[in-house]
């Protein structure tokens, strides 16, 4: 019984590590994926300054037409530029942040949930097995019961027997009942 209690504790345990595993691995692994994609693209996406003198271009030049690109050039690296650009990533990455925080809340909150139930689920085999346990229990009390009150029947029929042998009785004189 001892054997069975542990073995039916291993199997949970193991079930409660793999649905942890389940549910928190991914989340890991995605955000690691993400962290280590957002270094190398900071270290590769380095741009070298702009060398436009903007100051001494006109912005329009007429032998040029609408061709001028050393303006749009500048405006990249306009520090101006640049803040609001900052900003609105800022905003976009919070925003991220919050909503894989939710996710994850989420996630945790299931995770719980079906924790919770696991748990039940064990106890209330837990009170089955308890149970069997206690009908078999009972169901080999009652055998050994009737083994015994078996055995002094034979004990009590060969008595008889031997007396009844002792004092004349064969069995060719019995006759069946019909």
């Amino acid at each position: 019984m001892a054997v069975r209690t542990g073995v039916v504790k291993a199997a949970l345990a193991i079930m409660a590590a793999c649905l942890a595993g389940y549910i928190g691995v991914p989340p890991l692994y995605w955000h690691l994926k993400e962290g280590i994609a957002a270094v190398s693209r900071s270290s590769s996406q380095y741009c070298p300054p702009c060398e436009c003198d903007c100051h001494f271009q006109p912005l329009l030049s007429i032998s040029q037409g609408l061709n001028n690109t050393s303006f749009s050039d500048c405006a990249k690296h306009d520090p101006e530029v640049n803040e609001d650009t900052q900003k609105n990533f800022a905003e976009l990455l919070s925003e991220e942040l919050k909503t894989r925080e939710l996710e994850t809340t989420e996630n945790h909150r299931r995770a719980d949930m079906a924790l919770l139930e696991a748990k039940k689920m064990t106890s209330q085999y837990q009170k089955e097995a308890d149970k069997c346990n206690s009908g078999m229990e009972t169901c080999e009390e009652a055998r050994e019961k009737a083994e015994a009150a078996l055995l002094d029947q034979k004990q009590l029929t060969a008595m008889w027997e031997l007396r009844a042998r002792q004092k004349g009785w064969s069995e060719s004189q019995s006759q069946p009942l019909s």
